[in-house]
């Protein structure tokens, strides 16, 4: 790990101007750059601790919704009981995630703005134009079967690994931030994670030291709750395939439902067209609407149809529910 300086502002706009000099980044709970540090694929000159600031409580606002601060621990908001009675499918989605331990520590802002966890991007020894852009991707011909099928470019074909963010896409979550200006913004979910393209290493829509400050969530959507993750042992893995359903139901007939993937993509993916086939059509109907345009790199082709099998498990189980 490379030497660097160290400060704990007292206040948001204080931690936004320190973050925006150059090459310097927020830590919280650490359970992913600390890991990034040691393996110098992170080496910022400057850390700008933010534990300190109030950003740790859950909120209820006033449409009914809830309003989460950046530094509430995934355990924390895992448990609280308005979001297991109301949100369900976020409540499930952050415990299918990391360990009971990293729970405890990692944090809201930083569970959405955690790095990549493809092979390629770890190893320094190894061409990746995330870390090194204009380096190539070596896992375009290389190990990609945990690997992205849907948004990738011929520059990048890696995941973004969150769980919460695909619940929270569901969810329609709106981002709060500060950026060193002082400038408050809101961003959709949907626009926060930027797709690959010809700039993979630029992952997000965030000015350089902006700090997220809040997630806020509308109003609880009517209808079953289910978060289905399939991963190569149960637990402590990342998903291969992971969807997140919010399902309206009349009997046996689909009212309205809001799905997300995770697994497939550079950023939590939702696709409408697939939200109505599955009211429309049904589930096959559904799988086939989330999945077009996927494309396969070798190894993780199986997850194409992976996804349109868990879909209708998680379809299903909310049908049952």
């Amino acid at each position: 790990m490379k030497a660097f300086t160290y400060e704990r502002p007292a206040t948001v706009a204080e931690a936004a101007k320190a973050a925006g000099q150059p090459n310097a980044r927020f830590i919280a709970g650490g359970t992913n750059l600390l890991d990034l540090m040691k393996l110098q694929i992170e080496t910022p000159a400057h850390l700008v601790d933010v534990n300190r600031l109030a950003l740790d409580r859950i909120e209820a606002t006033s449409d009914g919704g809830i309003r989460v601060g950046a530094m509430v621990r995934n355990a924390d908001l895992a448990a609280d009981e308005r979001v297991r009675r109301d949100y369900g499918v976020l409540s499930r989605a952050l415990l299918a995630g990391a360990s009971g331990q990293l729970r405890n520590k990692a944090t809201t802002a930083g569970n959405l703005l955690q790095r990549t966890r493809c092979p390629y991007f770890y190893d320094t020894a190894m061409p990746c134009n995330k870390r090194r852009p204009g380096s190539g991707c070596a896992a375009l011909q290389g190990f990609n079967r945990i690997l992205a099928v849907l948004g990738t470019s011929d520059q990048c074909i890696a995941t973004h690994p969150s769980d919460m963010a695909v619940a929270m896409r569901a969810l329609d979550a709106t981002i709060e931030t500060v950026t060193p200006e002082g400038t408050e913004r809101k961003i959709p979910i949907a626009d926060l994670h930027r797709l690959p393209g010809d700039t993979p290493q630029i992952e997000t829509t965030l000015t350089p030291g902006e700090i997220i400050t809040a997630v806020t969530l509308p109003a609880p959507v009517r209808g079953r709750h289910v978060y289905r993750k399939v991963r190569d042992r149960a637990s402590y893995a990342f998903a291969l395939v992971s969807v997140a359903a919010v399902i309206e139901a009349d009997g046996s007939k689909v009212r309205s439902a809001r799905l997300a993937f995770g697994g497939l993509a550079p950023k939590p993916w939702r696709v409408a067209d697939a939200e109505e086939a599955l009211v429309r059509e049904g589930v096959g109907a559904a799988g086939e609407a989330a999945l077009r345009g996927a494309r396969g790199y070798g190894a993780n082709d199986f997850k194409i149809p992976l996804a349109k099998r868990t879909l209708a498990a998680a379809v299903a189980e909310a049908m049952r529910a």
